[in-house]
C-alpha cells in the first residue's frame, strides 16, 4: 500500500501538467499560432507591425487590469459587465484622442516621441522575431497570473540603448518606494478609525460616486502613462486611420476584459483583505492615483505602472497585519507571503525583459554581457 502511494505522488505532477495542457489547450494553440504567424511577418514590417499591435493591446491591458482597473472590477461584480466596460471606454477614448489632437498624432503624452522629435524607443523600419512576440511572453505571464511589469517587457525591446532600460527601471523603484511608504502610512496610522468605520455593513451612495470619481481618474492617468505600451508597435505620430484602429481595438479588447471579470489574473486583488469593500478599493485607488500623477508630471519618461501597484498593496497589507490587535503571526506571515510573492513575479518580469532586449537589440546584449562579465 506504501509503494502504491509513493508512486501516485511520484507521477503527480505528470497528472499536473497534463490537466494544465488540457484546461489551457485554446489558450496554448492561440500562442503557437501567434509564434508561427511572427515568424512568418518577421521581415513584413506593416504585418509584423499590426500583428504585434494587436498583441500589445491585449495583452497591456489584460496583465495591467490588477492595478488600474482591478479593484473597480472587484467592487462592482454585482453590476453589469457592460456598464462598466462604457464607462472606462469613454475614458479611455476621451484621453488618447486628446493626445492624438494636442501633440499632432502622438498618443502616448511624449512618452515615446520627445518635444525635439527624437525617440528613445524609435518605430523599427524592420520588426525583429522578438519584438513581435514579446506581447506573447506577456501573455503567457498573465495566464500564469504573474503581475509583471508591461512597460518593461514591452518597452525594453524597442529601446535605442541600455539607457532606455535603466531609466525606466530606476523610475520604477523609486514609484514602488514612495508607493510602498506613503500606503503603510495612510492604512498603519488610519487603522483603528477605518476598521471601526468600515464596520458597518451599510454603504453610503456617496462612497459609490467617490470610487467611479476616483477609479475614473485612475484609469486616465494609467493611460497617459502606459498607453505607450501598446503604441509602441505603430509609428510615434498616428494618422487618422491608423488612430481608428488604435482606438477601436483597445476599446473592444476592455470590452473583452471585463465580460471576464479581470480573467484569471484578477485574483490577485481578490486575495487581499477586504479589497471588495467600495471603500477600501476607493482608498487603495486614491493613494495610487495621487502618486501617478506625480510620477507622470516629474518626468516623461515611462514607468512600470505594476510596480507603483504592488508597492501600494504591499503597503497596505504589511500596515494592516502589523495594526491588528489579535495574538499570532498567521496574518503578518500571510501579508509577507503576498508581498514576497506578488515582488517574486515582478523580478521574474524584469529578468525576462532585459533578456528579450538583449535579444532583439545586439547593442542591449553586449552591453549586458559586458556587465555580467562575459
Amino acid at each position: 500500500m506504501a509503494k502504491k502511494f509513493s508512486r501516485i505522488d511520484r507521477n503527480r505532477p505528470y497528472l499536473n501538467i497534463l490537466d494544465f495542457l488540457v484546461q489551457e489547450k485554446t489558450f496554448l494553440a492561440i500562442v503557437i499560432i501567434g509564434i508561427i504567424l511572427a515568424g512568418i511577418l518577421t521581415g513584413y514590417p506593416r504585418g509584423a507591425m499590426w500583428l504585434g499591435f494587436m498583441f500589445a493591446a491585449y495583452a497591456t491591458v489584460a496583465n495591467d487590469s490588477i492595478q488600474s482597473l482591478g479593484t473597480f472590477i472587484e467592487s462592482n461584480k454585482s453590476r453589469k459587465w457592460w456598464v462598466l466596460w462604457l464607462f472606462v471606454g469613454a475614458i479611455f477614448l476621451a484621453t488618447v484622442t486628446f493626445s492624438w489632437v494636442y501633440f499632432d498624432g502622438d498618443v502616448t503624452y511624449q512618452r515615446l516621441l520627445n518635444p525635439d522629435g527624437t525617440s528613445d524607443y524609435p518605430h523599427p523600419e524592420n520588426f525583429s522575431f522578438f519584438q513581435i512576440i514579446a506581447p506573447l511572453i506577456l501573455l503567457i505571464l498573465t495566464r500564469l497570473r504573474m503581475p509583471v511589469s508591461t512597460t518593461f517587457l514591452i518597452l525594453s525591446v524597442f529601446s535605442a540603448d541600455t539607457s532606455g532600460i535603466t531609466s525606466v527601471v530606476w523610475k520604477s523603484w523609486t514609484g514602488y518606494i514612495l508607493a510602498f511608504i506613503l500606503s503603510f502610512l495612510v492604512w498603519y496610522l488610519s487603522y483603528n478609525f477605518i476598521k471601526k468605520y468600515f464596520k458597518s455593513r451599510k454603504i453610503h451612495r456617496s462612497w459609490t460616486i467617490a470610487q467611479w470619481i476616483v477609479s475614473g481618474s485612475l484609469w486616465a492617468v494609467w493611460v497617459m502613462q502606459d498607453g505607450a505600451n501598446i503604441a509602441v508597435y505603430l509609428p510615434r505620430q498616428q494618422n487618422l486611420f491608423q488612430f481608428i484602429i488604435f482606438a477601436t481595438t483597445i476599446f473592444l479588447g476592455l470590452g473583452l476584459l471585463f465580460y471576464l471579470r479581470g480573467d484569471k489574473i484578477q485574483k490577485v486583488v481578490s486575495e487581499k483583505s477586504r479589497i471588495s469593500d467600495i471603500r477600501a478599493a476607493t482608498l487603495v485607488d486614491l493613494t495610487y492615483v495621487v502618486l501617478l500623477i506625480y510620477k507622470l508630471f516629474i518626468s516623461t519618461v515611462p514607468m512600470s505602472t505594476t510596480w507603483v501597484f504592488l508597492g501600494i498593496i504591499g503597503g497596505r497589507e504589511i500596515a494592516i497585519s502589523l495594526a491588528r490587535t489579535k495574538k499570532g503571526k498567521k496574518h503578518r506571515k500571510k501579508a509577507g507571503k503576498m508581498i514576497f510573492k506578488d515582488f517574486s513575479y515582478a523580478m521574474i518580469g524584469l529578468f525576462v525583459s532585459v533578456a528579450l532586449a538583449a535579444a532583439a537589440n545586439p547593442d542591449i546584449r553586449s552591453a549586458v554581457l559586458n556587465a555580467i562579465g562575459l
